[in-house]
């Protein structure tokens, strides 16, 4: 009987690695998915500031959790990218869009025309790799239909009404991330236009995060199990998420500049954790666990030792890079 479950071990990595991508790649795209309403160019510029000397960095946890799937799990990918095909195509194209758009963006800067294209190219790219994020945890929450480890839906199978509103509350979400960090990281009427956003953002979420967990036991007779089942302790992460809500909500009002980030931050954790707990332990649902879906043990021991000496060099990076660039955008500053 071996000591450490390599399987356990991984999937606890690349869990943590996508919750890092969704907390931290969260207001970075949702910064894009509010370019078109921000005040003024100065106001984009601010905006687009604020995330030029990290983005990059935040997009490293979506790397080590594809990878770490390829790794340690291949029949994620034998099944996801048959019946995600598309929608990871979205995903990944809006990501390159506005990666492109943070580079080109301030080189246009004497172009009116060429601006606005890449302020188009930012926001659109922005907009549709969150929606498409949303409608994968959408299509994960309905599960698979697969034979013989093999994915054999349609192509468009991850285009439901139920993912369709996923998507919908991940742009919603991700927009609510924005305005927190902005509200962070500016002042002056820049902040204000982002205390205003902030509370319709927030009850927006609120109606699309009620909606969702009545429907998902209704498209997932495992999570339906769960929640009304045996472990109705559950429970207390959605307490969890409405308290971080009323956190946000309160924050606000009472204008304080950090807690209202880092409420909204508890908030996608505690919803994450939720969803890991409801689907736990199905990897490639409703059929394979993460037992299932694993590679053989020694594949995945040699790569933990590699993920292991790499891991803390990311972590150190990223606490670093956001150490150097702390305190206030102003407009005419900027990384550029």
């Amino acid at each position: 009987m071996e000591m450490f479950d390599l399987s356990v071990i991984w999937a606890l990595i690349i869990g943590f690695g996508i919750m890092m991508y969704v907390l931290m790649d969260g207001f970075d795209l949702g910064l894009g998915i509010l370019f078109p309403f921000a005040p003024d160019e100065d106001a984009r510029d601010v905006m687009m500031n604020t995330v030029a000397p990290v983005w990059d960095g935040n997009e490293t946890w979506l790397v080590l959790g594809g990878a770490g799937f390829l790794a340690a799990f291949p029949l994620v990918y034998t099944v996801f990218l048959p019946a995600l095909y598309i929608g990871v195509f979205l995903m990944v194209a809006g990501l390159v869009f506005r990666g492109v758009a943070f580079e080109l963006r301030f080189k246009s800067r004497r172009e009116r025309r060429g601006r606005r294209l890449w302020n188009l190219a930012f926001s659109g790219g922005s907009a549709v790799a969150a929606f498409a994020q949303g409608a994968v945890v959408g299509t994960y929450i309905q599960g698979f239909e697969t034979q013989n480890g093999v994915f054999v839906g349609g192509a468009f199978d991850w285009l439901t009404p139920f993912t369709v509103l996923t998507g919908i509350g991940i742009m919603i979400g991700y927009a609510l991330l924005g305005t927190t960090w902005l509200i962070l990281k500016s002042e002056g009427y820049i902040q204000a236009w982002a205390y205003k956003l902030t509370t319709p953002l927030l009850l927006a979420v609120l109606v699309i995060f009620g909606i969702i967990s009545i429907w998902t036991p209704l498209v997932n007779e495992v999570v339906r199990e769960r929640w009304f089942g045996h472990l109705q302790v559950i429970w207390i992460l959605p307490a969890l998420t409405l308290l971080c809500m009323f956190g946000v909500y309160w924050a606000v009002r009472q204008r304080r500049e950090l807690l209202p980030f880092m409420a909204t931050l508890g908030m996608f954790l505690f919803t994450y954790l939720g969803l890991v707990v409801s689907k736990w332990p199905w990897l490639v649902p409703p059929n394979y666990t993460i037992w299932d879906a694993a590679s053989a043990p020694e594949s995945q021991l040699f790569l933990l030792l590699g993920v292991l000496f790499v891991l803390p060099f990311v972590l150190g990076y990223t606490f670093w890079s956001y150490w150097v660039f702390r305190g206030k955008v102003r407009p005419g500053e900027g990384y550029h």
